[in-house]
C-alpha cells in the first residue's frame, strides 16, 4: 500500500496547508524520468518518517493541478517543497538519494 498521498487542487488546502504534520509535496509528471526514480525514495521515506512527516504527490500534468504549479512557481521537476504550518519552509529541486533527502529534511524539521 502506498504511504505517499496523491493530492489535487481539490484537497490541497486540507491535506497540506491545514496539516498538523509537516508535509513534503512532490511536484512531478509521469513523463519525467527523475520524478519516476524519486517515487520509491519518497515511499521509503514516507514509511520511515510516518507520524513525523507526510509526503504528498501533485501530478503537474493534470489540468486541475496546473494552478498549484503556477502558484508555487514550479519551473523544474522533480520539485519538492516542505510545508510546515501551511507555509513553504524548504525546497528541494532535482533527483536526490534517500539519505541525502532525509538529512536535508531533518535539518528543516
Amino acid at each position: 500500500m502506498s504511504k505517499t498521498i496523491e493530492v489535487t487542487k481539490q484537497n490541497f488546502a486540507k491535506e497540506i496547508l491545514e496539516s498538523e504534520l509537516p508535509v513534503l509535496v512532490d511536484f512531478w509528471a509521469p513523463w519525467c524520468g527523475p520524478c519516476i526514480m524519486m517515487g520509491p525514495v519518497l515511499e521509503d521515506l514516507a514509511g520511515e518518517m510516518e507520524g513525523k512527516l507526510k509526503i504528498a504527490k501533485v501530478n503537474t500534468e493534470i489540468p486541475e493541478n496546473m494552478p498549484l504549479a503556477i502558484e508555487y512557481q514550479i519551473q523544474s521537476i522533480p520539485n519538492m517543497k516542505l510545508f510546515k504550518g501551511g507555509k513553504v519552509v524548504g525546497e528541494y529541486i532535482g533527483m536526490r538519494g534517500k539519505d541525502q533527502l532525509k538529512m536535508e529534511l531533518s535539518s528543516a524539521l
